[in-house]
């Protein structure tokens, strides 16, 4: 079994930072795409941040020189650093990971349960 487990959500004023972290537990032989996605209330879910496995960056324009995703494979953790924070940036944050959790299981994607963003302007 597998289980993600954010954290570093909160309120922050606009112009603001915060720093979420997504950590992978359980059985895991590796981790190939790590990722960050969000959804704010009425809309949909959308592409925050992702980091392959080799350290290649994918981010929106929404974010792009903002935000920055990195990741820490010794300790199977994602870490999204925000900064310059917008009131639009509030939503719901969700860290995603593509894993292989033995040489004889195929790749499947997992998702951590949330945690709230809310920027004040």
């Amino acid at each position: 079994q597998v289980q993600l487990v954010e954290s570093g959500g909160g309120l922050v004023q606009a112009g603001g930072s915060l720093r979420l972290s997504c950590a992978a537990s359980g059985t895991i032989f590796s981790i190939n795409t790590m990722g960050w996605y969000r959804q704010a209330p009425g809309k949909q879910r959308e592409l925050v941040a992702t980091i392959s496995m080799g350290g290649t960056t994918n981010y929106p324009n929404s974010v792009r020189g903002r935000f920055t995703i990195t990741r820490d494979n010794a300790k199977n953790t994602v870490y999204l650093q925000m900064n310059s924070l917008k009131p639009e940036d509030t939503a719901i944050y969700y860290c995603n990971m593509f894993i292989k959790r033995s040489t004889l299981t195929a790749i499947q994607g997992y998702w951590g349960q949330g945690t709230q963003v809310t920027v004040s302007s």
